[in-house]
Formats: structure tokens, sequence, C-alpha cells
């Protein structure tokens, strides 16, 4: 049986429509999943955030915006940020960005390594017998 070309037209348009409807569901499912990612991400950062922050819960929402302006503001930060996107563009591991304090903090360990004193032993009165 022959259907009419008005028949035809008529089941085109049906699928039409099951397809623009499918097309919809999933762009709805699309914003849902990228929802649930960014919100994801948002209460990752934000536990990252209170984790290198002491007390982080007592500080206000502008408290912590003026302190991320302040210090991701810094050329260092910048620097930081640039080899870290540096590394994740070439697979590599990033490089930590050296600070003033650095080269003052590997002096005074190296100083407090070499100025250790040997271990005095003592004996029985408690006066030293000798080193160790």
């Amino acid at each position: 049986m022959t259907r009419t070309k008005t028949e035809r037209i008529a089941s085109i348009e049906d699928k039409i429509a099951q397809l623009e409807n499918q097309r919809k569901q999933l762009v709805q499912q699309q914003k849902a999943d990228e929802r649930k990612a960014r919100t994801r991400r948002l209460i990752q950062r934000g536990a990252m955030l209170e984790g290198f922050i002491p007390d982080a819960e007592t500080y206000t929402e502008d408290e912590i915006q003026a302190f991320l302006k302040e210090t991701i503001g810094t050329d260092f930060a910048r620097r930081a940020l640039r080899k870290i996107q540096h590394a994740a563009a070439h697979n590599t591991a990033p490089q930590k960005v050296a600070t003033k304090t650095d080269s003052t903090n590997k002096a005074l360990a190296n100083t407090a390594t070499t100025q250790q004193a040997a271990p005095t032993l003592t004996g029985g009165d408690g006066r030293a017998t000798g080193t160790g």
C-alpha cells in the first residue's frame, strides 16, 4: 500500500519532532552535567583553600576575597601560575618558584646542620668524659 505525499510529510514531521525532543533532552543533560562538574570543582577548591588557611572558617567571604586578591595579585603568584600552566602544556611537573626566603632558609638549614655539637658522653657523676 503506497502512502500519499501528505502521509509521508506527516510521518517525516513526526520524526523531526521526536529528534528535536531528543536534542532538547541531550542539551538539558549536558547542562546538568556541566553544573555538577562546576559544583564539584568549586567544593574541591574551596576545601583546598580552607586546608591552607588556618582557621579559615572564622573569616568572612569578603576577608577571603581580599586575601586572595592581595596574594594572587603578586608577581610571585603570577610567575608560579605561569610555571604551572607551562608545565601542564608540556606535560611535565611544575618547577618550584624561587623566593627571596629560599636562599635564607637554605642558609639557615645549613648553619643549623653544621653547628650541631657532637654529643658529649657523661659518667655516672654527670661530668663529661669525652666527646662521642
